[in-house]
């Protein structure tokens, strides 16, 4: 049989929140027999179908006896520590009670995300009017470099001088940069400008193919001597290979809208910093 995945501890206690918050109210249907009961108290049929689906990722009818049976005694025995964590007061922890409240907050807002979704599918119209907004924010080149990290500027000004005395960029890149790609004489491949912290983009931007930095370049990892090996065109992905992304981005922008109209009806105070005494 194939192992199944417990369901997070966390997540358990906040479908075990969501049990307790459906016991109260009107009076109901007698309820179907709890499938087990721990210490007295009843795990609920209806408990522990949206536990299988949590845990398995399917519906119990298409999970087999035995599953559902290894299923329902993980279920005991995390009912059996949550009780225990209970009686010794750690769901009452700063942190524990903190965490408990995020997930619960995390929940209910995905939850509300898929019901306020559930009949907003993008139109094409705003799939393609997304396509361009990203297409339109993204870099236009490439750039192939290599790179020599130093700690010191004095060094790496001298690294500067043996360069312009023709000595070769890889090798020296070999024996005195403090970075990783040393071993491949400081290539760092092909690479966008912002995947690259700013001062060293903009330094590579400034280069021509073939040239190197006349002076050397601070970041916050040290102090670089960059050569520029080349750059290419960045092509635009297809509409249609990023469609499915961009379906996510707009249901994200129309959520957000929502959220933010909420925000403007709601009576929101904040007090970040601390009350002074007295």
């Amino acid at each position: 049989m194939n192992p199944i995945r417990l369901l997070p501890v966390i997540a358990l206690v906040a479908l075990a929140a969501c049990q307790r918050a459906g016991t109260g109210g009107a009076e109901r249907e007698p309820a179907a027999a709890p499938v087990a009961t721990v210490n007295g108290k009843p795990i609920s049929r209806d408990f522990f179908e949206s536990y299988l689906k949590a845990a398995a990722g399917k519906a119990g009818s298409e999970l087999s006896a035995e599953q559902r049976e290894q299923l329902l005694d993980n279920l005991v025995r995390a009912q059996l520590v949550a009780q225990q964590a209970e009686k010794d007061g750690v769901d009452k922890e700063q942190d524990t009670a903190a965490l408990l409240e995020l997930q619960r907050l995390n929940l209910l807002q995905q939850a509300m995300s898929q019901r306020y979704l559930k009949d907003k599918q993008p139109s094409e119209q705003e799939l393609r009017a997304e396509y361009e907004t990203q297409i339109a924010a993204l870099p236009r080149q490439e750039y192939h470099a290599r790179h020599i990290l130093v700690a010191t500027e004095d060094f790496a000004s001298r690294l500067v001088d043996r360069l312009a005395k023709g000595q070769d960029f890889a090798e020296l890149a070999r024996r005195e940069s403090m970075d990783g790609s040393k071993e491949n004489g400081g290539d760092l491949g092909w690479f966008t400008p912002d995947r690259m912290v700013k001062p060293f983009a903009e330094a590579v931007a400034t280069l021509k193919p073939g040239e190197t930095t006349s002076k050397p370049v601070q970041t916050q990892f040290g102090w670089h001597v960059i050569k520029l090996e080349g750059t290419r065109d960045l092509a635009a992905p297809p509409f249609d290979s990023v469609r499915q992304r961009l379906e996510q981005m707009v249901r994200m922008k129309k959520f957000n809208s929502y959220v933010d109209e909420l925000e403007k009806q709601a009576k929101v105070e904040k007090r970040l910093e601390e009350p002074a005494d007295g």
